[in-house]
């Protein structure tokens, strides 16, 4: 019976083998990394920073290893401070605004971009350090030069005194597939010239950052940031940056920034120090689907402008709250988060021409581009003013009043009214009282008797899309009909 069960197993084997044997040919191994790593490794640093610990400074004594972690991942850091051992030497503590001996404040990677010293790396990496310190893969260590950083591409550079370094070569991202094979060199944890390897997941992710990003499943861990992720043919193509988790960890989606731009930001961070990027002040947020088919819109493309700074080039060019920018020279904004991507590569003192969607029509708008700074913030319209008589609620819930010349001239309106008392259908949308209304289904109202006459024009059976400022800020809300 065991001869016969054996034999039975070798003839199934055997079927088996015919059957692989005949399966189409193509299937290709597991790709050898081996030359690779000989290639770009070398080229590959870790990156460790320091700071002089301050008296006062909460969290001294957390695992510096994860601190690099903590920052950039959103997750509070421990303030924690350990139970002092009785048994230890008491050391006396820093007197006020005195300074420690350098304690290392974090771990990151890098890569040599030339022979003389130029390293790329994350900005996150090297934020808040005292000292920057670069350790090559033969043991080497150079405390760094920080020549420029920027926060919104995420992009370092960093300067070493040395000469006759490897590099690596940089490579096409226009050619990467998803699909094909790419690893990442770094020191997570610190461990030091450590490789991993997967595939690309995605192109041109968007995750809300300044630019779109390369996902893979590579692992990615503290320590990584700032390390190259590197294709088949040896070449960098990305900037390991972030990762997606729940747990804190690693969960098989990291990101990347796209070499070619951070080549850009590189360059621009090697000749001025800063990368020079435009704007026209204006704050925005996206479009909803339930707003673009309400106002006329039809699909949910765009960035909404909530906001106008005084002044800026938009409200000079025109642009007002509540408008949809659906185009920049031509090119279609299909998100909210595309608007600064366009503007902020726009050089500064250009024309661009906006496209923009306003009460039921489009309509073109030239504004010229100045240079990115920190956004102004408007002031509040005064509510201490006296209040002029209001309208009783009607059918959408409001009750209104008509604007003070003061306040139109706080908030920079031609017209609006101001909700001083909110129930039922429109309360359910968030409608407060103090809010402005604009308008009403694509009507600008100027007064309470505008506002009457347009509502009662309306279909009690639809809903109805409102234009609400609320301080500084534009929205639509959609009041609905009680069922």
């Amino acid at each position: 019976m065991r001869r016969r069960v054996w034999l039975g197993t070798l003839a199934l084997g055997l079927g088996m083998t015919g059957a692989l044997a005949a399966a189409p040919v193509g299937a290709q191994g597991l790709p050898d990394f081996t030359e690779l790593v000989e290639k770009v490794g070398p080229a590959v640093v870790g990156i460790r920073t320091t700071e002089r610990a301050r008296a006062g400074r909460p969290g001294a004594e957390t695992d510096e290893d994860m601190l690099e972690f903590f920052r950039r991942f959103g997750i509070p850091i421990p303030n924690q401070r350990p139970s002092p051992n009785p048994r230890a030497p008491q050391q006396p503590a820093p007197s006020p605004g005195q300074d420690s001996e350098p304690q290392t404040r974090g771990v990151g990677s890098g890569f040599i971009l030339s022979a003389d010293g130029y390293v790329m790396t994350n900005a996150h990496v090297i934020d808040g350090a005292d000292d920057v310190i670069v350790t090559l893969t033969d043991s080497r260590e150079f405390k760094a030069k920080v020549i420029g950083a920027d926060k919104r591409s995420d992009v370092a550079l960093v300067k070493i005194e040395a000469s006759g370094l490897p590099t690596v070569r940089i490579g096409d991202v226009g050619k990467l597939k998803v699909g094909e094979w790419v690893i990442a060199i770094g020191s997570p944890f610190g461990l030091e010239s450590t490789v991993t390897a997967g595939i690309v997941s995605a192109k041109s992710r968007d995750t809300g950052e300044l630019v779109k990003l390369i996902q893979t499943d590579v692992a990615i861990n503290p320590g990584n940031s700032g390390g190259p992720l590197i294709n088949m043919r040896g070449e960098v193509v990305g900037i390991n940056s972030q990762i997606y988790s729940r747990s804190g960890g690693y969960m098989g989606i990291s990101f990347a920034i796209p070499i070619d731009e951070a080549s850009r930001v590189a360059d621009s961070l090697r000749t001025s120090g800063r990368v020079i990027r435009g704007r026209i002040g204006v704050a925005i947020g996206p479009v909803t689907k339930d707003v673009a088919e309400s106002i006329g819109l039809g699909k949910p493309i765009g960035a909404m402008v909530s906001s106008v700074e005084a002044g800026g080039p938009a409200e000079k060019a025109g642009v007002e709250a509540g408008d949809i920018i659906t185009k920049v020279d031509g090119r279609t904004v299909d998100k909210s988060v595309d608007l600064p991507r366009m503007v902020g590569s726009t050089k500064p003192g250009t024309k661009a021409v906006l496209q923009v969607f306003r009460r039921g029509a489009y309509r073109d708008v030239s504004v010229t581009v100045i240079e990115f700074e920190a956004d102004r913030i408007a002031s509040a319209a005064s509510r201490d003013a006296p209040k002029p008589p209001a309208a009783a609620p009607g059918m959408l819930g409001l009750t209104v009043a008509d604007l003070t010349d003061a306040q139109r001239r706080e908030l920079k309106v031609k017209g609006g009214v101001r909700v001083e008392a909110v129930e039922g259908a429109a309360a359910r949308a968030g409608v407060r009282e103090g809010d402005v209304l604009l308008s009403v289904d694509n009507v600008e109202v100027a007064s309470v008797k505008q506002f009457e006459a347009t509502v009662a024009k309306l279909d009690k059976s639809k809903a109805v899309t409102v234009l609400v400022r609320r301080g500084d800020v534009v929205n639509f809300m959609i009041i609905r009909p009680a069922r």
